[in-house]
């Protein structure tokens, strides 16, 4: 199957729940991803969080399936765009 036609038809909710396999190399049963499985699900994750979520990471793929680095100036342009950063003195903690 195409990645790009399951990525599109693929819901929130299994986003989700690959997401959580991806990040703790386990299935919600509890048994471990093979190193397969884990490719696989962790390039689904980012298309669906390129082409539905279309997020803003530093790293992230693109619309072509490419990876995408932002520079540290791209980022903080981006976020000057937003409004205002939370800034924290060491002391806040």
């Amino acid at each position: 199957m195409d990645l790009q036609v399951l990525v599109s038809s693929m819901s929130q909710q299994t986003y989700e729940r690959l997401l959580q396999s991806v990040e703790t190399g386990k299935w919600l049963d509890g048994s471990p991803l093979t190193e397969s499985q884990r490719e696989s699900s962790m390039q689904a994750v980012m298309m669906y969080q390129a082409k539905v979520l279309k997020l803003d990471q530093h790293m992230t793929l693109n619309q072509d399936g490419e990876i995408t680095h932002k520079s540290r100036q791209q980022l903080k342009n981006e976020f000057a765009q937003q409004g205002s950063i939370a800034r924290f003195k060491q002391d806040d903690f």
